[in-house]
């Protein structure tokens, strides 16, 4: 891991930039959720070129993305932190897991149910 506090102004950005991209290279490799995230984002946005959603739905559709692979990282880092702490069966630590992914299915539903009113009336 890559020390983002040493270097100039330039090259301690660049190193905080390339230590995200590890994050999210993480993620991708490693939390098999993340690639049906993926392929639904994709997915998502083929049928929003396709049936030309106006600026709002297309504002809602990266919010959502970002907003679900933003909690999957969050969720990750928490599971991560829990573990570097302790590999023991912990009320406490599976409340903190449990809860972390909880976060991500709400966002994940939110965003279903948006991409289902956007799409519902344009394909039926």
């Amino acid at each position: 891991m890559r020390n983002k506090n040493t270097g100039n102004f330039i090259e301690k950005y660049v190193k905080s930039f390339l230590n995200a991209c590890s994050g999210i290279k993480y993620i991708v490799k490693y939390e098999r959720n993340v690639i049906i995230m993926l392929l639904a984002s994709v997915i998502v946005c083929f049928l929003g070129f396709y049936y030309n959603i106006n600026i709002y739905e297309w504002l809602f559709v990266i919010l959502s993305i970002g907003l679900v692979i933003g909690s999957e990282l969050i969720n990750s880092a928490i599971e991560a932190t829990i573990d570097l702490i302790t590999l023991d069966k912990n009320p406490l630590a599976k409340i903190a897991k449990d809860t972390a992914a909880g976060a991500t299915l709400v966002f994940s539903v939110v965003s279903f149910v948006g991409a289902l009113i956007i799409f519902c009336p344009k394909i039926f």
